[in-house]
């Protein structure tokens, strides 16, 4: 099933940047480009917000989740900060990808680089009930690593 997603470039000057698109037929998610003038080295420890030039609609009850690229994760510990991050269907501002250097070696960004990836999601809506107390279960009140103890 496809879902049409609808894109916006919002300033003149950024039409050499490809839109999102998908790399193989079975890629999950889309590359989403750097919308930059001139290059710029993300030091080590930093997070810089770099811009699109996009902006979407999305169809209600879906969202785009902004995650990181594996090879740039993997060689050289570049991440999406707030991964996954959300774009919700009724945003209709900037994208912009919250980028971090976990690494010690700084990183050259340019303009047009793959950046990151968009993965559409179907979001399901939760009924919140209050209640005064909830079913027990075996796990109970255990907390962070408390299903690794014996």
């Amino acid at each position: 099933m496809k879902i049409t997603i609808k894109l916006k470039r919002l300033r003149k000057g950024y039409e050499d940047i490809p839109l999102p698109s998908y790399s193989t037929q079975g890629s999950a998610g889309m590359d989403i480009r750097a919308a930059i003038d001139k290059s710029f080295f993300l030091e080590p420890g930093k997070a810089e917000l770099i811009p699109t030039n996009l902006s979407v609609e999305i169809p209600p009850g879906y969202e785009l989740q902004v995650r990181p690229r594996s090879g740039l994760a993997a060689n050289h510990s570049i991440g999406v900060l707030n991964s996954p991050g959300t774009i919700d269907s009724d945003y209709r501002g900037e994208v912009k990808i919250i980028l971090m250097n976990f690494g010690k070696e700084k990183f050259l960004i340019s303009r047009g680089d793959r950046i990151a990836q968009l993965i559409l999601s179907k979001v399901y809506y939760a009924e919140i009930e209050e209640v005064n107390e909830l079913n027990s279960s075996h796990r109970g009140e255990g907390g962070f690593g408390h299903t690794g103890k014996k």
